[in-house]
């Protein structure tokens, strides 16, 4: 029986996307053991019963696995940031193939049960540990405790905000290598008895955990040390308002000199569409400020219209 097919096409725009995607293709190649010119070596095909890799590779005839992707750039040269292409294509994607799914990992300057419980609150904050160098880690111990832990601390986020600000509304835990579950049960279980590490009340076991026993592959040569076992977290904060703030502050600092605007009223934007999304943005740290409130307050606040 033909299983259903699963195909994902990885669109890589930019600079920064495109170096960033080149660096995960790289590492995808040696998950699977694919080499450099596409090839898998024979050993690896004779008996393979997991065939995963093809929801991200595409094989030829002659036997190449061609990575499901397209890279794009609309400069050549180093120069610029913020086009508002990538916006622009996601538009035209979602009007396009609007019942497809689609994650977007947005990159922008730094000085982000379901996960999603509310449609406009759909933001999850990423955290990898451990991120350690290969000198580091003969002296550090890696335990699963210690990276869980890692993971509520502000220096393993992708994205630069302080989640001892702000209110856990899921967490899902992805851990990699020599892991088991007692570990894992016991390490959330110690998380949710520290008082710095606040959830929702209305949430207040909002853990989904995933473990994939494969040890944590790493590219030769890189910075992050080979380690027995490794934990992604996804999870839903208000404290990643905080980076909204922060472009909040950015844009009304450039918009009171107009900087860079006559570029797109040029292209046919209008300084209205400026506004509302300053508005949109506004709202939006509004509505974390609203699903972080205690259900008791929430109400008392409804109260007083």
């Amino acid at each position: 029986m033909v299983g259903e097919e699963r195909e994902c096409i990885s669109i890589h725009v930019g600079q920064a996307g495109v170096q960033i995607g080149n660096a995960c293709w790289e590492l995808y190649c040696l998950e699977h053991g694919i080499q450099p010119d596409g090839h898998m070596p024979s050993d690896k095909l004779m008996g393979a019963s997991d065939d995963s890799f093809n929801t991200f590779f595409s094989e030829t005839g002659a036997g190449k696995h061609v990575p499901r992707a397209v890279f794009v750039d609309l400069e050549p040269t180093v120069v610029g940031t913020g086009s508002g292409f990538t916006s622009l294509l996601m538009e035209r994607l979602s009007v396009d193939y609007g019942k497809k799914s689609k994650l977007e990992f947005a990159i922008y300057p730094a000085p982000q049960t379901n996960l999603v419980p509310y449609p406009r609150i759909h933001f999850p904050l990423v955290t990898y540990a451990p991120v350690i160098s290969a000198e580091r880690a003969y002296h550090e111990q890696i335990s699963v405790a210690e990276i869980t832990n890692a993971c509520f601390e502000p220096a393993n986020q992708m994205v630069k905000c302080d989640p001892r600000n702000g209110k856990y509304m899921a967490c899902c835990m992805l851990y990699r290598g020599d892991v088991v579950p007692k570990d894992v049960n016991a390490a959330i279980a110690t998380i949710k008895t520290k008082r710095s590490i606040q959830f929702v009340d209305w949430c207040p076991t909002g853990f989904k955990v995933g473990i994939n026993y494969q040890p944590p592959t790493v590219v030769p040569g890189g910075d992050l040390a080979k380690v027995q076992r490794a934990v992604c977290m996804l999870s839903n904060t208000t404290a990643i308002a905080e980076a909204w703030a922060r472009l909040d502050h950015k844009f009304d600092l450039m918009y009171a000199k107009r900087a860079f605007v006559h570029w797109y009223v040029g292209e046919g934007m209008e300084e209205g569409e400026f506004s509302e999304a300053r508005e949109d943005l506004a709202a939006l740290e509004k509505d974390y400020e609203e699903v972080g409130l205690d259900t008791v307050e929430g109400e008392e606040g409804l109260e007083e219209y």
